[in-house]
């Protein structure tokens, strides 16, 4: 069968520097019936050429279905006096939002069945979730379109009903004034930014809103948050370099915010409420970051005092504030680690854990006056715990263990910890996992997987899916190139702006390693990345087609310079300062020398499934359709490529905990099919 031709319109595109010429920018519009004809023959062709495999692919979808506890629950979590949950029921896609009030033998209260409000959409997400300070009231947004544009809705406790406000076109937050019937919310602007702030008084028509703040600097974006003493209800703006806040008292919503310090290039900060003063976790004069603290009253960086020095090879990344102690989130050698200080003697200490390769993070902690520190620990071999720290006695109690239906030993699988010389010598960690008795004699599946942008780390979590591709035989590895943040903030910088391409070097040495100490080989070899991810996973390909057998690239943003010289487009100019102006000749060069669509050239590609949704906020799906409609032109080999949209959804994929299992068991099933894996 030949695959869809999507037809050429010549398009010069004015650069600052040169003219390029785009024969698929037509692709853009959404709207054109054209487009969508086309988008949707690539769905049939993508279906046509798998439907040798659905069996397999149900086969896949079922079995992680059948590990997943589908009547399951969160842990409840106390707050002021109520206990919140979550709680999924058998074969519903959505999750019921819980609480009962003092004790967990108390009666059930719904405050929303996410399975009911959806019936009738393709897509549907609610997120945030806010209580008024006497309990009665609820915020919530909804998004049905996977644009990330919410509507923010209000609940009545007390009789169900929900009340006739509605705000549009938000961030989906509201954060309640402690008067309980005043609210501050954030607009979104025509590219999807956060950029102003208003006041919402319950009962009022949202034409009436008050502007509070207006950010116009588009590097900027701006949100609001309540601190965790519950005084302050807080403006943030930031950047991917520079932070600023501004404080009002929650008691008087209509007070003044004051800003605590100005902004300034290349000084971050975040801020937590103390009793008469605020810690700082800022990087002023400390790359990696450090502690300090000021009083309430004299809040700029003049009057701030270390507390927490900077430390070279420790990145502190979280900071959780209680009455008796200081909860720090450290990373080193790429690995998390928890630090305990006590805020009368300053004594400390760290939790102990001892897995090669693993990740803990903080969980909901709403109690300032609570001596238990609550947080999430996974690895790639055991499923995420809920522990409890008592940091006064230090015993830890597991509140729960995610279950894997049917049995799961982790025993029966090895988590490595490798280190990879790149080509400047510096040392890049792999975290590995495969199932014990796997021999190293290069005729082993391997799936490598890569991010390295942002700051973002990568972190080596458990996955029950991926137990299907582990089973089968595979080999899952995660190579942390630099763009992340895990060996520290030096990490991160060594891999965006003219060092972006130390990400994509650091993912083929890894590859190259994993080959050579047999692993796997070229012909087993297999990639996989997402959204920035997919930047790598394009410009790797174009570098070197030949190392691997078949790559998935989900949501890849891979037409980097026309997407950065579009300031119309959602994250454009505030990402500047990850990859660069373009209209600077030396970034625009340079951004063209690796952009994975300007870079597509007459060679042999392995085998790829691209994935997109229509509505995508954050990569436009004209990326990877335009991408993979030049690579349709260009590749000279038999290699099957594919491009699959999801008509209904946005950068997430698909909502509900069961449709994007079937993504999941696509991409998987891609993978073995190339490999000719049939069977367990």
């Amino acid at each position: 069968m030949h695959p869809p031709k999507a037809k050429k319109i010549r398009k010069e595109l004015d650069d600052p520097f040169v003219t390029r010429l785009d024969y698929f920018y037509w692709l853009n519009q959404r709207d054109d019936p054209e487009v969508i004809t086309y988008l949707n023959a690539e769905n049939d062709y993508t279906k046509k050429m798998m439907r040798h495999t659905e069996a397999l692919q149900d086969e896949i979808f079922n079995e992680i279905i059948s590990r997943i506890k589908q009547d399951d629950s969160t842990v409840p979590y106390k707050d002021d006096g109520y206990f919140y949950y979550t709680r999924y029921e058998e074969d519903k896609e959505y999750p019921v939002y819980c609480r009962k009030k003092d004790t967990l033998s108390a009666d059930e209260e719904i405050l929303l069945n996410v399975n009911e409000m959806a019936a009738g959409y393709n897509f549907f997400n609610v997120t945030a979730l806010s209580i008024s300070k006497n309990k009665k009231l609820l915020s919530y947004g909804v998004d049905i379109t996977g644009r990330r544009q919410y509507e923010i809705f209000f609940k009545d406790l007390t009789s169900g009903k929900i009340l006739g406000d509605k705000l549009s076109n938000t961030t989906g937050n509201a954060v309640w004034a402690n008067d309980n019937k005043t609210v501050f919310y954030t607009l979104k602007d025509e590219a999807l930014r956060g950029f102003k702030i208003f006041r919402h008084r319950l009962g009022d028509d949202s034409s009436e809103d008050k502007e509070i703040y207006h950010e116009k600097d588009e590097s900027f974006i701006t949100y609001v948050f309540k601190t965790k003493s519950k005084k302050y209800i807080v403006i943030s703006s930031f950047s991917m370099v520079a932070s600023e806040f501004r404080l009002s008292n929650a008691d008087n919503p209509e007070s003044e915010f004051k800003i605590f310090q100005e902004r300034e290039k290349d000084l971050e900060y975040s801020i937590y409420h103390y009793y008469d003063k605020f810690y700082i976790k800022t990087n002023l004069d400390a790359k990696n970051f450090r502690i300090m603290e000021t009083s309430v009253d004299k809040t700029t960086k003049e009057n701030w005092k270390e507390v927490i020095p900077h430390r070279e090879d420790v990145l502190l990344e979280e900071v959780e504030v209680f009455n008796n102690h200081l909860v720090l989130l450290e990373r080193k050698d790429g690995l998390n680690k928890i630090r305990i200080i006590h805020q009368k003697n300053n004594k400390d200490y760290y939790i102990d854990f001892d897995e090669a390769a693993y990740t803990v993070y903080f969980d909901r902690n709403p109690e300032f006056d609570s001596d238990i520190l609550r947080y999430n620990y996974s690895s790639l071999a055991t499923p995420n715990s809920v522990i409890d720290f008592n940091m006064k006695s230090m015993e830890k109690t597991i509140l729960k263990e995610d279950e894997v239906v049917g049995g799961y030993n982790k025993h029966d699988y090895q988590i490595e910890r490798l280190y990879v010389d790149a080509d400047d010598q510096t040392r890049i960690p792999v975290s590995v996992i495969y199932k014990k008795g796997i021999k190293k004699d290069g005729n082993n599946p391997l799936l490598l997987y890569g991010y390295g942008a942002y700051g973002i780390s990568t972190e080596p979590v458990f996955s029950i899916a991926r137990l299907s591709l582990l089973d089968r035989g595979f080999i899952y590895a995660i190579a942390h190139v630099r763009g992340g943040q895990e060996m520290g903030r030096y990490w991160y910088e060594e891999g965006k702006f003219l060092k972006k391409k130390n990400t994509f070097t650091d993912f083929i040495n890894c590859a190259e390693y994993l080959i050579k100490e047999k692993y796997t080989s070229s012909r087993k070899l297999c990639a996989m990345g997402g959204s920035a991810g997919g930047l790598l996973i394009g410009a790797v390909i174009n570098m070197r087609p030949e190392l691997f057998r078949a790559i998935v690239a989900v949501v890849p943003f891979v037409d980097v310079v026309t997407t950065m010289l579009d300031e119309s487009l959602p994250l454009t100019t505030g990402e500047f300062e990850e990859w660069g102006n373009p209209k600077q000749k030396e970034y625009y060069d340079y951004m063209l020398s690796y952009s994975p669509y300007d870079n597509v050239e007459r060679k042999n590609y392995p085998a790829m499934l691209v994935m997109t949704g229509l509505h995508d906020s954050q990569v436009q799906y004209w990326e990877p359709a335009k991408w993979v409609a030049k690579l349709r032109e260009f590749k000279t080999d038999n290699n099957l490529l594919l491009l699959q949209t999801n008509m209904d959804a946005g950068h997430g994929g698909a909502s509900g905990r069961f449709r994007r299992i079937k993504e999941t068991a696509l991409e998987y099933v891609f993978f073995l099919d190339q490999l000719n894996i049939k069977e367990i």
